[in-house]
Formats: structure tokens, C-alpha cells, sequence
């Protein structure tokens, strides 16, 4: 599996991104100008990675501005012919902006930048500890959607505790039932909070990102 990574004005993740799919995973990885529109080096195999970061200063809202880039256009021509692509905090407001996932991103509950260490909860009932670094991760949703969501296994993470319970102090934004990444209907599509790209590594003392790239078939 290739990676491709998108550079936006503002992207502050994207070498992370790079760094930890090539020398943590070992996956072939192309970086991606914004205003560039060719993907043609890529097949449905392979994946558009979306990083985190500030596109275009967040003006507006996060990640409006970068859903009218260039490159957008043909990540969501990619995205609807079945390719994976993967929206990591901006990347995951660009992804809803988009409309390549249902939803919104909002303020933080507390109105304030959240920068640690939490735990998630995959589908399978494992707890894994990724770190966060948002301003505006609180996910909102209308209860039709959510419902749909759920039903359709959709909601890949949830913050939790250490223990893996769902709870008010384990959710670090506010997020409508603790939902901190989800997928489209056909499965291709992933969006989340949290940064694996920074828990893959043995000189951070965490690995667990690896397992967030594993549960999503992209390792």
C-alpha cells in the first residue's frame, strides 16, 4: 500500500505524517501539494492521508477553506471510486467539510486547546492511549445521524478511561457519546481526533498508533 499526503497552507503534521508512515511502518509515502491535482500514481489499494494541522489559518471554519483546494477535487473523485483516505484532526474537519463524512467538528466544550495523552476505544472493545492536540474536536451530530452511525458500525473510536469505561471525564471535548473518529458507509473513508501518527514510534514510549493503522487495513 502507497501513502499519498496532502500539504495544505498551514499543515503542521504532514513531515509527522511522512516520518511515521516511512520509518515506523515502512510504506512507500509521496507528499502532496495542495494545488496539485494528480493522483494518478494511485490505485484504490492505496490511501490519501489528510494531516493535521491549520490549513489556511483556520479561517472561516476549520478546514472549509482547504475543501475547495485543488487536490480536494480529486481526493473526493478518489474517495468515491473506493480508494481510503484518512482525515487526522484537520484532516478529519476537511473530510466533514467535504461531505466525504457526515457531521461537524466544533469548539471544544471548555473553549480551550487541548494538547495530552487519552484513551480510545476501538469497535473491538480495545483500549488504546493516542494523543490529541485540537482546539475544535468536539464532534456534533443530528440524533439521525448518530443513529445511523451506530447502526451501521460506523463509529470506529470513542473516548474513554483508562479502564476502557465511557464517561464525562474521559471525553476532552465534549464530543457528542464520546465519538472521536468515524468512517463513511463504505468503510474507505476514516476521520478522527486523535494523532496515531505520534504513538508509533519506540523513542516515544507508545505504540499504540500502530494498532489505530492496523484496525483500518492500512498497515
Amino acid at each position: 500500500m502507497k501513502f499519498g499526503v496532502v500539504v495544505f497552507p498551514g499543515s503542521n503534521c504532514d513531515r509527522d505524517m511522512q516520518d511515521s508512515l516511512q520509518n515506523d511502518l515502512g510504506k512507500e509515502v509521496i507528499m502532496l501539494w495542495h494545488k496539485d491535482q494528480d493522483l494518478s500514481m494511485f490505485t484504490t489499494d492505496d490511501c490519501i492521508v489528510l494531516p493535521g494541522g491549520f490549513s489556511y489559518g483556520d479561517y472561516l471554519r476549520c478546514g472549509a477553506i482547504a475543501r475547495f483546494s485543488p487536490m480536494m477535487k480529486s481526493v473526493i473523485e478518489f474517495a468515491n471510486k473506493g480508494g481510503k483516505v484518512l482525515g487526522v484532526c484537520n484532516g478529519f474537519q476537511i473530510l466533514c467539510e467535504s461531505g466525504l463524512l457526515p457531521g461537524v467538528l466544533l469548539q471544544n466544550a471548555n473553549q480551550q486547546f487541548v494538547c495530552k495523552n487519552v484513551f480510545i476505544k476501538n469497535e473491538n472493545g480495545e483500549t488504546l492511549k493516542i494523543p490529541i492536540a485540537h482546539g475544535e474536536g468536539r464532534f456534533q451530530a443530528d440524533d439521525a445521524t448518530l443513529n445511523e452511525l451506530e447502526e451501521n458500525g460506523q463509529v470506529i473510536f470513542r473516548y474513554c478511561d483508562k479502564e476502557g469505561k465511557f464517561n464525562v471525564t474521559a471525553n476532552p471535548n465534549g464530543a457528542i457519546r464520546n465519538i472521536a473518529g468515524i468512517s463513511n458507509k463504505a468503510r474507505n473513508v476514516f476521520g478522527m481526533m486523535p494523532h496515531p501518527e505520534r504513538a508509533t514510534s519506540t523513542a516515544l514510549s507508545n505504540l499504540d498508533g500502530k494498532k489505530v493503522f492496523e484496525l483500518l487495513g492500512l498497515s
